[in-house]
């Protein structure tokens, strides 16, 4: 009777997981969730076609995890992910002399991702700040003092910082944090 408790310690001891797991390998959304419906996010701040740009690229990378179909439109969705850019600004932060020559660019905004099934949010932030920092290009550009301005003149900078907040959101839905 020892022999076969030992053996069935040994077994179980042997068989079991230690629980951990590294982050970023899976999703804690429910299975029925294959298509998420991503509307363009409202724009309340001075930045134009920030809704556009910023839209795009969120649903670019919810697309890049290949485990959701996403679309524009909310209808057919099995969950919804609404956004409103609430705030932009930007801000000098490197100078050569008496020009800024790097500027740190913040939008803020409120992000809801919900379960159509269930009626529930599953995850939301009313206040997701973003902030990137980009060096100014030579030239007219250097008299830039307003987000507005530089982002219409810099529609690279624009992309860049589209596509890090993207994937900051993604990240934080798809991980639950």
């Amino acid at each position: 009777m020892k022999k076969l408790a030992g053996l069935l310690i040994l077994v179980t001891f042997f068989s079991s997981s230690c629980g951990y797991a590294l982050a970023g390998r899976g999703s804690f959304l429910p299975d029925y969730i294959k298509v998420v419906g991503i509307p363009q996010f409202l724009n309340q701040t001075v930045v134009f076609d920030l809704d556009r740009v910023v839209s795009n690229q969120v649903r670019r990378e919810f697309s890049s995890h290949g485990h959701y179909t996403v679309s524009p439109e909310i209808a057919g969705a099995d969950a919804i992910l609404t956004g409103t850019l609430k705030y932009s600004a930007l801000t000098p932060t490197t100078f050569n002399g008496n020009q800024a020559t790097r500027y740190t660019m913040t939008i803020t905004a409120a992000v809801e991702f919900k379960d159509v099934k269930t009626d529930k949010v599953l995850w939301s932030n009313p206040s997701l700040t973003f902030r990137e920092e980009y060096d100014l290009p030579a030239g007219p550009a250097a008299a830039v003092v307003d987000a507005a301005t530089f982002f219409n003149q810099n529609q690279p900078a624009l992309e860049r910082l589209a596509q890090s907040f993207a994937r900051s959101c993604v990240t934080a839905i798809l991980e639950a944090f």
